[in-house]
């Protein structure tokens, strides 16, 4: 398959005596595999804004940027181009389908796109379903399937439910990425399209910044090895799936997305060589647990898209253990990773509060977002986020920072794109066990050496260190 999965799960396993949620952290980090040297089969939808809005200077930097993400695309990719405005042309390849990547086709390409002229409106979503469709055409199993798209306005041809319609109709069909070029786009626009198609959203405020951009996202799509991969959570009875959501490294609200088959499976989009985090919480009536009954809440396992089309299990299963103690609503510390996690979802509100105050002309509003969101961005030292939002604030006469007089829409809506983005906070070596300084950790399973010291888990076989096997006392089944 290219990658080896390894998911942990970090649930305080004592519920108070009257609680109704129990909720969990799962880590899951994807390191490549003793085959990885096999490539993944891919193709590339490149979207390109051309709307009247795009005339003259913005436009041919962005043709330069299309052409430049042509370039990068490695030999046997599979290739289509979109000009969207209010409606969507494949002007790449022109007899239909995808074309692979060779010389001759990269040069073909690169000279429809410089024949594009500006014209129309915009419709986000015709672009997308048009881009859906080509997809469709791929025919060989296990195929990545990535896209990305720039604009430079607002989605002013369709409605917001046409949209969401179509964002419907493409998730977990392709990854999506996109670019707001300039500033005079929608951030939560971006954030809708990027959170349903498991994209990043990024500001192009700098027209010409635009070709680096592209050219690092092209790169980045080429280390995607394994298509899709689901999040796959069997419950016990007594427990519901209250919602699911990415927290790292960029926020996404999961729980619509969740197919039933036997069990409940997550989407969570194609994956590179890297660790994202999940938070889940289930829903129980306190009153069906025994107090003191160790029992498992959930079963979870990974699911993934293998190179013949079938969808497996990629990892070992890991359980989500619950007991509910005697204690009446208090007595029972709360664990830090959530609280953390529940505390960047606040910073991320705040900074979207802050960018929509200020975008409809509340400046009260959004001096209080500001200093609310530079207060938790400093408490959880998430360094990226409180750089951004030290940029745009300044000390008001009564000493309090408010946002500055002469902030531009661009840094606004800077702001707001990438509030969904978390960070992790920086190891403090008095929080490490003495093992850690500098001594590689042994598996006790599969003996497998972790490549870092602070690894709280076994990078091949997912068993966690420090745990003597499973929770105590007996656990039942599902």
């Amino acid at each position: 398959m290219g990658l080896s999965f390894a998911l942990e799960v970090d649930a305080p396993s004592d519920l108070p005596y009257d609680e109704g949620r129990a909720d969990a952290l799962i880590t899951v980090t994807a390191r490549s595999a003793a085959d990885s040297a096999v490539r993944t089969p891919s193709a590339e939808i490149l979207i390109m804004d051309r709307s009247l809005s795009m005339s003259g200077h913005k436009l041919d930097e962005a043709k330069r940027a299309m052409c430049a993400a042509v370039d990068t695309l490695r030999d046997g990719t599979l290739l289509g181009i979109v000009a969207g405005n209010h409606k969507a042309d494949v002007i790449f390849p022109t007899t239909g389908g995808l074309a692979r990547v060779d010389a001759r086709t990269r040069e073909d390409a690169k000279l429809r796109v410089v024949g594009q002229l500006a014209e129309g409106g915009t419709a986000i979503g015709q672009w997308l379903a048009r881009a859906r469709r080509l997809f469709a055409s791929v025919e060989a199993p296990g195929t990545v399937r990535h896209a990305v798209l720039y604009t430079d306005g607002k989605d002013e041809h369709e409605t917001p439910e046409q949209l969401g319609e179509i964002l419907t109709t493409c998730t977990d069909r392709f990854v999506c990425d996109a670019r707001g070029l300039g500033d005079d786009w929608r951030y939560t626009e971006l954030l809708r399209v990027t959170e349903a198609l498991h994209g990043t959203a990024e500001a192009v405020v700098t027209i010409s910044d635009l070709t680096e951009d592209f050219t690092r996202l092209m790169r980045e799509a080429q280390r995607i090895v394994v298509p899709r991969v689901y999040l796959g959570l069997r419950l016990n009875s007594r427990f519901q799936l209250a919602f699911v959501r990415q927290t790292h490294p960029v926020e996404a609200e999961l729980t619509a997305r969740q197919q039933r088959d036997g069990e409940t499976h997550v989407p969570l989009g194609s994956w590179p060589p890297e660790t994202r985090q999940y938070q889940i919480s289930l829903r129980v009536d306190p009153g069906s647990l025994t107090v003191d009954e160790t029992l498992r809440a959930a079963r979870v396992t990974l699911h993934a898209e293998f190179s013949d089309g079938t969808r497996r299990p990629c990892s070992e299963t890991a359980a989500m253990v619950v007991r509910r103690r005697s204690t009446p609503g208090f007595g029972i510390a709360r664990s830090p990773d959530l609280t953390r996690v529940e505390n960047e979802r606040e910073l991320g509100m705040a900074m979207r509060a802050c960018a929509d105050a200020h975008l409809r002309g509340d400046p009260d509003r959004a001096d209080r977002e500001l200093r609310l969101a530079i207060g938790l961005a400093e408490s959880l030292r998430d360094t990226t986020r409180l750089q951004k939002l030290r940029a745009v604030a300044a000390g008001g006469p009564d000493g309090r920072l408010r946002v500055r007089h002469d902030v531009t829409r661009g840094q606004i809506l800077e702001i707001g794109v990438d509030s969904t983005k978390t960070a992790r906070r920086p190891v403090d070596p008095h929080d490490l066990p003495p093992h850690a300084f500098g001594l590689p950790r042994v598996c006790p399973r599969c003996g497998t050496t972790s490549t870092s010291p602070t690894a709280k888990f076994c990078e091949e076989c997912g068993h966690r260190f420090g745990d003597a096997g499973a929770a105590g006392g007996p656990v039942d089944a599902l």
